[in-house]
């Protein structure tokens, strides 16, 4: 998942709390205590953070990034306090490597129990020393119906000069290439300058040939719900969202495969308040937090209860039961998953590689 480089503060609204959500914190209310969280838009019931706040004493300074690449960038020059950072399974496995995060102690973090074992001991963390996941979801494409000749199910759309004008391309490299490596029948994880360069091409054709309107992030959202753009590439939670307010819209994995990811919570090795990320951490990992989120963001939990519960949960609040078609692209099965691949990290000259490449591309 990703959004915008957008240095927000967040609003918060009064919600009720229990003890489920209280983790590990002994925070007296004395203000002098601060947690700084950077994850990505849209990616947050902001109620939730008052809540913290309410039962731990502890101020959330909550900003946001545009992409892995831009968060990694960040980090890179310096200049950022983040305690608690959110990035994707890949970029991990590079903070990892580069010895940037801290290992957790997770005597701190017992909502950590709550993780579903099939989210525990994955490739980019692979004996859990440094991360809880937060959520989890596919990369797929947004089509407006109206806007369509026919049903898309293929990552051919995305360079289709039919369409010209009327596409958004991804914006960050990892994405984006990695759903021309898709369409080309190559891994995403693929490390042959050959195959990397004849996604890029495609791209650049596609460029060279008017089929992009642009660039986006989260400007995704405003494009696909104001049926500005026809063809969007993005994460189904947003879909989700999106869905709520344009009701042309689409989503589909397609038929070549595509990305499955796992966004996790971690802790900065430089964070000066590491007692209280764990706490943050915690909180956000319990179910009704899960519970909540999943009902605001619309991206899956990790945690096994909420995950569960949640068609309950949603039949519950709002006294209708929960469309399957809907939570089957919020939450897609296994056999879905299976034609999927996760990001994993790539040798340090690939990776200048992609830079190199998407930096060529200019749009």
């Amino acid at each position: 998942m990703a959004a915008s480089l957008f240095l927000s503060g967040c609003s918060v609204r009064k919600d009720t709390s229990d003890s489920e959500n209280s983790g590990s914190s002994n925070g007296s209310g004395s203000g002098d205590r601060v947690v700084n969280v950077c994850s990505w838009g849209e990616y947050i019931d902001e109620s939730l953070i008052d809540q913290f706040e309410e039962e731990t004493g502890i101020k959330v300074n909550y900003q946001t990034a545009e992409s892995n690449e831009v968060l990694y960038s960040q980090l890179s020059m310096g200049g950022v306090d983040y305690d608690v950072i959110v990035p994707s399974d890949y970029m991990i496995s590079q903070l990892i490597e580069e010895d940037m995060l801290a290992e957790l102690n997770y005597d701190n973090i017992p909502n950590f129990e709550k993780i579903d074992d099939r989210f525990k001991n994955l490739s980019y963390d692979p004996e859990n020393k440094y991360t809880v996941p937060y959520t989890w979801g596919t990369l797929g494409i947004i089509s407006n119906t109206a806007k369509v000749q026919e049903p898309i199910t293929s990552w051919s759309a995305m360079f289709d000069p039919q369409y010209a004008g009327n596409v958004l391309l991804i914006n960050n490299s990892r994405d984006a290439l990695g759903i021309a490596l898709l369409y080309l029948g190559y891994s995403v994880n693929t490390t042959d300058e050959a195959e990397i360069q004849e996604a890029y091409q495609l791209i650049a054709d596609a460029v060279k040939n008017g089929v992009y309107q642009g660039k986006v992030m989260d400007e995704v959202f405003q494009k696909m719900e104001g049926g500005n753009a026809a063809i969007a590439t993005y994460y189904a939670g947003d879909y989700l969202s999106m869905l709520e307010n344009n009701e042309d819209l689409a989503y589909v994995v397609p038929e070549e495969g595509s990305n499955w990811f796992v966004d996790a919570m971690c802790v900065l090795k430089t964070s000066q308040h590491k007692e209280e990320a764990e706490a943050w951490i915690n909180f956000m990992a319990s179910t009704e937090a899960n519970l909540r989120n999943m009902d605001y963001i619309w991206y899956a939990s990790p945690n096994a209860e909420a995950l569960e519960t949640y068609p309950a949960y949603y039949e519950e609040t709002y006294g209708e039961p929960l469309d399957p078609a809907l939570y089957e692209i919020m939450a897609p099965s296994q056999e879905v998953l299976d034609r999927c691949e996760a990001y994993l990290v790539l040798p340090a000259e690939t990776r200048t590689l992609y830079n190199d490449l998407w930096t060529q591309l200019g749009i």
